[in-house]
């Protein structure tokens, strides 16, 4: 009785008094705080290195698109060191004319897109000033101010981040230098570099890791190529319809739609927009409408015909993740992230997809490397048993030595304990034998002396 009583009495556990749905919610809390932690501490890590870690991904990711080529020299007998150089100097080559080539462009065009800049903003002016909206020269240069301060900000920004780079000369030779040496290398050992990071793994999840990062690699390399796919397309389109309008530039303004459309969704409309700007200073309103309308269609040609069925298989990702990974790239890195983040997010969902599906188990590569590590395994354990039989060996032989010692050891100190322990009587009579023949001899002495007396 008095126990129930006691039972009664005794206190409920703590988990008692929380609801179950408050139990879970602070499961998720702290893990998910941890997460947060450990990615902030990440990113702020690689804001100290900066200017190491942008010229190296610009590196791995030019190194994506050009190592199908130098393994297509290897496999027809060229030295790599030789293919890697052949390769280079090609791509040096196809970008310094493109540099070339716009700048040629820029230099001949610029003053005359500066001239109808000017002319297109009096016209405008006038306009303004001639419409009832009753808006005075002085309100003109105020919204004016207003529109040039608000995008110098936002360039700042945007430019800015918290990745950006150094803009002097020094930084950008350093930056260029550093992507070049990394290329070399990544084009040359990539494969070694690539195996050296995975032991560093245990042993016992590296066909995993390695799996996913191979399958991570892939879908980079997929990605790259996809995206200077679209990117020709956008670019070539634009340009088409620039130069059936007859503006100038055609070339320079190609290639900046080019460069733009490796930012998904967002570059190729930027960019567009500014072509249009360009013809309506230099053709009026129904160029400008026209070449707006060129634009709409490239765009739409990108995000219903070469999103899904050229990207999509590249990358899987939605396109509101591709919207929101740039969006949020630029916000925390400026012009860096606004290019990494779409690679970034298509690499960690092909490795999380890896993961998460256990592809590891009918992955042709990760199955390699799992036999190379059954291999090795089987080596290890082979000299491991080898070593063990050599140091049993030593060891029965130090033993045997050792024994073969305590016993020489031992038959000595019998032999001294035994001399030392032996009867004096008999002692006597086996160490004296030369006192008994004295003795013996002085008895016949002393006979001998008491004859003669005699």
């Amino acid at each position: 009785m008095s126990a129930a009583r006691d039972d009664r009495r005794a206190p409920a556990h703590d988990l008692d008094f929380v609801p179950f749905g408050v139990r879970i919610a602070a499961a998720w809390s702290w893990r998910l705080l941890l997460i947060v932690a450990g990615g902030a501490v990440a990113i702020w890590a690689i804001v100290q290195i900066r200017l190491v870690v942008i010229p190296v991904v610009v590196a791995l990711l030019i190194a994506s698109l050009l190592r199908p080529a130098v393994q297509r020299m290897q496999r027809h007998g060229v030295n790599v060191w030789a293919a890697v150089a052949v390769t280079m100097i090609a791509f040096i080559a196809v970008v310094a004319g493109l540099v070339w080539i716009v700048s040629d462009q820029l230099g001949r065009g610029l003053s005359g897109l500066t001239e109808h800049l000017e002319q297109a903003y009096e016209e405008l002016k006038q306009l303004l000033l001639a419409s009832p909206l009753h808006i005075t020269e002085d309100d003109i240069n105020g919204y004016l101010a207003q529109i040039m301060d608000s995008a110098q900000q936002d360039s700042q920004v945007i430019v800015s981040g918290a990745l950006s780079v150094g803009t002097t000369a020094g930084h950008v030779l350093a930056g260029v230098l550093l992507t070049l040496f990394s290329l070399i290398f990544f084009l040359a050992d990539g494969r070694t570099i690539f195996f050296w990071g995975m032991r560093l793994v245990p042993m016992r999840v590296r066909a995993a890791v390695s799996g996913a990062g191979h399958a991570g690699w892939r879908t980079l390399s997929s990605y790259v190529r996809v995206q200077i796919l679209v990117a020709a397309v956008d670019g070539g389109g634009i340009a088409i319809g620039a130069a059936a309008l007859g503006l100038p530039m055609v070339v320079p303004l190609g290639i900046m739609v080019f460069l733009g459309s490796f930012v998904p969704f967002v570059g190729a409309i930027v960019t567009g927009t500014l072509i249009s700007v360009v013809a309506l200073v230099y053709k009026g309103w129904i160029a400008a409408l026209i070449m707006l309308a060129v634009v709409i269609a490239v765009h739409q040609l990108e995000s219903h015909v070469m999103q899904p069925l050229v990207m999509g298989s590249a990358v899987n990702v939605h396109p509101l993740g591709v919207v929101l990974s740039v969006a949020i790239g630029t916000m925390l890195a400026g012009i860096p992230g606004a290019l990494f983040a779409v690679p970034v997010v298509a690499v960690a969902n092909r490795v999380v997809n890896y993961f998460g599906d256990r592809d590891w188990e009918a992955d042709p590569f990760a199955q390699g490397v799992q036999l190379t590590i059954d291999a090795e395994r089987c080596q290890q354990e082979r000299q491991h048993a080898a070593y063990e039989r050599t140091r049993a060996a030593l060891q029965a032989e130090v033993a045997t030595e050792a024994e073969a010692a305590e016993a020489a050891d031992a038959g000595a100190e019998a032999s001294t304990t035994a001399g030392a322990t032996m009867p004096e009587g008999r002692s006597g009579r086996l160490s004296s034998p030369a006192g008994s023949s004295a003795a013996a001899d002085a008895t016949a002495s002393e006979g001998g002396g008491e004859i003669i007396k005699g």
